[in-house]
């Protein structure tokens, strides 16, 4: 009896140790649940292209505004930067979507799936276009990019040597240019606008010789520095963020240009015309089929597998793709985006909702 006493004793002995054991377990494992589900973000990151942010941000503030979920977080850090970011892998702390001036590239896609982000959505927004605009009383000129980097840029290639830019007028830049002063208002190096200008017109221009084209391989710094800084003399002149004075100066002085969107200078065509850009006008149709040279396409990419844990990136991407914000007459067209065909909208609108991958095949061929 007493032997059974103490076997009864030690079983409850054990029995409560068991169970204050499975109770801390359970404390425990609800710690870690918790702090996980802490770690979890329920607010969109997006990085990626100078260009493109102006216009993820405004439909980021929309976004939040008229929806459920947080504004999502944009950052500007250039599109290589913003893909760089993209691939560094998955999960919470980790961006969501990238925005892109350019399309990835095949060595991008890679370094992705090294980070296991196999599953990627492409979304093209739709172009913009950049113009060398003046008052439509003057003559409309005709140019090519290499005579708007020889025009603007701080040094330039003359007679097979890079010098500090010598040319005072167009006439000098080529002789089937006009004998006028080289006067060109444009946006600080702040503009989203002036960035690609100097990525589009400048660096476009510059890369026509190919001495400079070459040193793209040999030294990408000393090449985008040649082709994308504007010369300081006077030639080129700040005008800050107002379009409107621009387009006020170039009427007080009809023989200045002026660097702004297409759409500004759609909405100004009364007072303004576009330069005719190796043989192409700057009209919508050219910039939309890719046909005027200072044109892209934005895009921006989809991390697929956030979709579903971090909250809001359907409906984001549903919004940015939708006709009020992409289509003819958008709130992105007043921005200075150029809406894709009305086909091709609807067509890149079912991927985006899709989370379609079937364009990484472009890539495998």
């Amino acid at each position: 009896m007493y032997i059974i006493t103490l076997f009864f004793i030690n079983f409850l002995l054990k029995g409560i140790y068991m169970l204050k054991i499975s109770k801390y377990l359970l404390t425990a494992t609800t710690i870690l649940l918790t702090a996980t589900v802490a770690q979890a973000r329920d607010q969109i990151r997006i990085v990626g292209s100078s260009t493109v942010y102006p216009f993820a941000t405004v439909v980021a503030e929309k976004f939040g505004i008229s929806s459920s979920f947080k504004t999502p977080v944009v950052e500007s850090t250039g599109s290589g930067g913003g893909l760089k970011i993209f691939c560094q892998g998955i999960g919470p702390t980790h961006v969501d979507i990238t925005n892109a001036s350019r399309r990835i590239k095949g060595k991008e896609i890679k370094k992705c799936a090294k980070n296991g982000i196999t599953e990627i959505t492409e979304v093209k927004i739709g172009y913009d276009g950049i113009v060398l605009a003046n008052s439509k009383g003057s003559e409309q000129m005709k140019i090519e990019r290499k005579h708007i980097w020889l025009a603007l840029g701080k040094n330039v290639m003359v007679g097979g040597k890079i010098i500090p830019n010598p040319h005072k007028t167009w006439k000098d830049v080529d002789a089937s240019l006009p004998d006028v002063k080289i006067e060109v208002l444009g946006p600080p190096p702040t503009s989203g606008t002036r960035d690609a200008f100097a990525e589009l017109a400048l660096q476009g221009g510059c890369k026509k010789f190919d001495s400079i084209k070459a040193m793209k391989k040999a030294d990408k710094k000393a090449f985008k520095k040649l082709c994308h800084t504007v010369r300081e003399d006077g030639a080129y002149i700040e005008a800050g963020e107002n379009d409107n004075l621009i387009v006020a100066k170039l009427e007080e002085n009809p023989k200045a240009f002026g660097v702004f969107g297409y759409s500004f200078l759609d909405q100004n065509k009364d007072k303004l015309q576009g330069s005719i850009v190796e043989d192409n006008f700057p009209t919508f149709e050219n910039i939309s089929s890719g046909k005027y040279p200072i044109s892209r396409s934005l895009y921006f990419y989809i991390k697929n597998a956030h979709v579903g844990k971090i909250p809001g990136i359907s409906e984001y991407v549903a919004e940015f793709t939708s006709e009020k914000a992409v289509g003819n007459d958008g709130y992105l067209q007043e921005k200075g985006l150029i809406p894709a065909p009305d086909a091709e909208r609807a067509e890149i609108r079912s991927n985006a909702l899709s989370t379609s991958t079937a364009w990484l095949a472009d890539f495998k061929k």
